[in-house]
C-alpha cells in the first residue's frame, strides 16, 4: 500500500511517501516540504501567532492535495513539541482540524524517542547490541537507550536548535556572552539525564538522527547525501570540538555556504552544534554514526507492525502512540485512526 506521513515539526510541515507493506523495507515515493519554523512563531505568551496558524492550515491541506495526488490510501497526521507546548495548541489543533478534516496526534517527547529508537534499531538490527540514540529537532532534543525494539529509558529535553535559537542567539552572529551562555544552560539541561542512562551501561553503538546531525556529519567530512543511503557516516566529537568556535564567529549567511547546509537552517546551526556537542561530552562519546532513519520512518514502521498483528490476530505490546488519534498528547497506546481524503 501507498502509505503518507504527515510530520507537523518545529521546523518543517513534511509529508513523507511511501510504498510500504508489512515484513517489508518502507520504500520512499514522494517528500514534500515547507518551512515554517512554528518555533520560532511564538508570540510572548508562548501561543503560535495567527500568521503561523494560518500558514499551518494552508500548508496541511496542500499537503493532503499532494497525498491524494499521489495516490496515497492512508495519511498518518502527527505534531511534535512545537503544537505541544504551544499556549494555544489545543485552539490550533481544532482548527487544523475544522478547515483541513485532519485530527493531528500530538506525540509526548516520550513516543518521539521511542518511536525514533524503533526506526534506528530497525535501521541498524540486533546486531547493533545496545543502542544510544540522540535526535536533535527543532523544538526539543530526544534520547533513547536500550537492547530491543523500543528504549529501556527515553528522555525529551527542551533543546531544540530552533527554539534555542529564536530563545538565545539573537545577534548574528552571537555575542560571545551568549554564545556562553546558551552553552552552559544547554550542559545542564543534558547533565540531569546522564545519571538516568550510565546505571544501564556502556551503548555498543552510540547513534544521531535528524538533519541537524545530518549537517554537522556533513560539514565535518561525511559524505554527501548524493553518495546514497548506505553509505556509513559518523561524526566525530573532536572534529565537531573545532567547528562550534568557527560556528559561533559565521554569520548565517557564511554557515549557509558551508557543504549539506540549507539556508533555512544555516540560522539554527550553531545551536544544534552547542547541543550535539554537549551530549557527545557528557555521555562520553567520541563518535556518533549517523541514521538516515528517525522519527517519520519510525512511525510508518509502526503502522506496519500495527497492521500484521491485525492480520494475525494477535495483541500487541508497550506500544508508544501512533498518529491518527483526535488526542492532543497521544500517549502510550492510541488508537491506529488515519486521516483518510
Amino acid at each position: 500500500m501507498r502509505l503518507g506521513v504527515l510530520d507537523v515539526g518545529s521546523n518543517t510541515v513534511h509529508l513523507l511517501v511511501v510504498d510500504a507493506h508489512p515484513g517489508a523495507r518502507p520504500l520512499p515515493a514522494y517528500s514534500h516540504k515547507a518551512e515554517l519554523r512554528l518555533a520560532e512563531l511564538l508570540d510572548e505568551q508562548g501561543a503560535i501567532s495567527e500568521s503561523g496558524v494560518d500558514q499551518l492550515v494552508h500548508t496541511v491541506a496542500d499537503a493532503m492535495r499532494v497525498a491524494e495526488d499521489k495516490g496515497v490510501e492512508d495519511v498518518l497526521p502527527f505534531a511534535t513539541s512545537a503544537v505541544r507546548e504551544a499556549a494555544n495548541g489545543e485552539a490550533v489543533l481544532a482548527r487544523v482540524e475544522r478547515e483541513t478534516g485532519v485530527g493531528l496526534t500530538v506525540l509526548s517527547g516520550e513516543d518521539e524517542s521511542r518511536l525514533t529508537f524503533l526506526a534506528v534499531r530497525r535501521w541498524f538490527g540486533w546486531s547493533a547490541g545496545r543502542l544510544l540514540v540522540l535526535d536533535i529537532g527543532g523544538g526539543s532534543l530526544e534520547i533513547g537507550y536500550g537492547m530491543d525494539e523500543y528504549p529501556d529509558a527515553a528522555v525529551s529535553l527542551p533543546l531544540g536548535a530552533g527554539r534555542l535559537t529564536s530563545g538565545w542567539l539573537r545577534d548574528d552572529p552571537p555575542t560571545a556572552d551568549d554564545v556562553r551562555t546558551l552553552r552552559r544552560h544547554v550542559r545542564a539541561e543534558i547533565a540531569r539525564t546522564v545519571a538516568e542512562f550510565a546505571r544501564l551501561g556502556r551503548p555498543d553503538l552510540a547513534v544521531g538522527t535528524s538533519k541537524t546531525f545530518r549537517q554537522l556529519a556533513r560539514i565535518a567530512g561525511a559524505a554527501r547525501s548524493a553518495e546514497g543511503l548506505y553509505v556509513q557516516r559518523t561524526l566525530r566529537r573532536a572534529a565537531l570540538e573545532e567547528w562550534v568556535p568557527k560556528l559561533a564567529a559565521m554569520t548565517t549567511a557564511k554557515r549557509a555556504e558551508l557543504p549539506g547546509v540549507s539556508a533555512g537552517r544555516a540560522r539554527q546551526l550553531l545551536a544544534g552544534a552547542l547541543v550535539a556537542e554537549g551530549a557527545m561530552d557528557l555521555y562520553g562519546l567520541a563518535e556518533l554514526e549517523m541514521c538516515p532513519w528517525a522519527l517519520r520512518e519510525g512511525v510508518i514502521l509502526r503502522k506496519l507492525d500495527v497492521m500484521a498483528a491485525d492480520t494475525a490476530g494477535a495483541g500487541q505490546t508497550a506500544p508508544p502512540a501512533t498518529p491518527g488519534s483526535r488526542s492532543r498528547e497521544g500517549g502510550t497506546g492510541a488508537t491506529l485512526a488515519p486521516w483518510r481524503g
